[in-house]
């Protein structure tokens, strides 16, 4: 599990060459354009119910945008040990599947109202059709997992939901906590977002019937990448634009979220500093985004969220040192980079 690291630590790694990679997620999704267009047949197919606001909430969602990383890492990891069978669409489609339905769930519980710059479902649906075609999605992921007929990797995935769902309830009991520590925080993250990255690229392994070291190297690869590609989120919160996240700036702090950008703060501030985040986080709201971000800014929490990503990419792209050269572990390498120099 992810740990946090200290300033000094941090100090004595080489973060990940501040230089703009190539190529982008575009180019990387061009390289894999047919196998992601066989995830989306796959997923057109799965998501048929003869329910009618099923389809239509269900495809609203999983159609309104977004890199489709997950899927992405899957095929590549498969792609990576030289996968030839057409198993690895369905894995994809899963974890797009299980993904698309925490989503759901997220903005009910967040009561968000725009997400990659659309309404939320939750928004134009109704937050009771919102998490019931959540939990569509995450019992047809089962049915979907069932198919593929291995024991091994439904025990992944089960473990991944229930971790997921873990991590949920512990982010709720950190909401308007201010005495959250960065231990906590990178807890709840790991188990929120870097766990689906863990199962992911995990799954490509175990599909190819890869030896223990290189599976667990592929687990670790996507779990310190859902770390980086998490921190740098919380990032975007206080230094990116609205049109730039798909999302309003200052979302986590007014719903009360003390992030690593906050809990950095805290730590390094005056008594008057802290009082002011502390209260922010405490109350919720927009009334002290603009005063928050400035301290964020002296403090130089955004500096320290930062390099922490950038040494969670680094060692994902260590750990892909257990797999042969390919074109898949290049493209690999390369997502690593590209989830800390992005600005959406």
């Amino acid at each position: 599990m992810t740990t946090p690291v200290t300033e000094h630590i941090l100090s004595e790694v080489d973060p990940v060459k501040q230089v703009e990679p190539q190529p982008s997620f575009d180019d990387v999704m061009a390289l894999c354009l047919p196998d992601m267009q066989a995830v989306d047949q796959v997923i057109r197919q799965r998501l048929s119910s003869e329910v009618a606001l099923v389809n239509q909430l269900s495809h609203y969602i999983v159609n309104s945008g977004g890199k489709r990383l997950r899927p992405l890492l899957v095929l590549l990891s498969a792609k990576s040990f030289g996968y030839q069978g057409d198993m690895h669409h369905l894995l994809a489609a899963i974890i797009e599947f299980i993904h698309t339905a925490t989503l759901l769930h997220d903005d009910v519980v967040d009561e968000s109202e725009l997400r990659r710059g659309n309404e939320t479902a939750n928004a134009l649906f109704g937050n009771a059709a919102s998490v019931l075609v959540g939990d569509f999605l995450y019992s047809r992921a089962f049915e979907m997992m069932v198919d593929i007929d291995d024991m091994r990797v439904m025990k992944i995935l089960a473990r991944t939901t229930n971790v997921i769902a873990e991590g949920e309830v512990m982010q709720l009991m950190n909401v308007h906590d201010a005495e959250t520590t960065e231990d906590k925080y990178l807890e709840v993250i790991y188990c929120k977002t870097a766990k689906l990255f863990e199962a992911a690229t995990q799954l490509g392994a175990v599909l190819c019937r890869r030896s223990e070291q290189e599976e667990q190297a592929m687990a670790a690869y996507g779990r310190y990448l859902g770390t980086a590609f998490q921190l740098i989120d919380d990032v975007m919160d206080y230094s990116s634009n609205s049109e730039q996240m798909g999302k309003n700036v200052g979302d986590d702090l007014a719903e009360g979220k003390p992030t690593l950008p906050l809990i950095y703060a805290i730590q390094q501030g005056t008594a008057e500093q802290v009082a002011v985040i502390k209260s922010a986080i405490e109350k919720g709201g927009y009334d002290h985004i603009e005063q928050v971000q400035a301290i964020i800014q002296q403090t130089g929490a955004l500096e320290y969220s930062e390099k922490m990503a950038q040494l969670q990419a680094q060692l994902a792209i260590d750990e892909l040192e257990h797999l042969p050269d390919s074109e898949g572990k290049t493209m690999l390498e390369n997502i690593a980079r590209l989830s800390v120099f992005r600005s959406y």
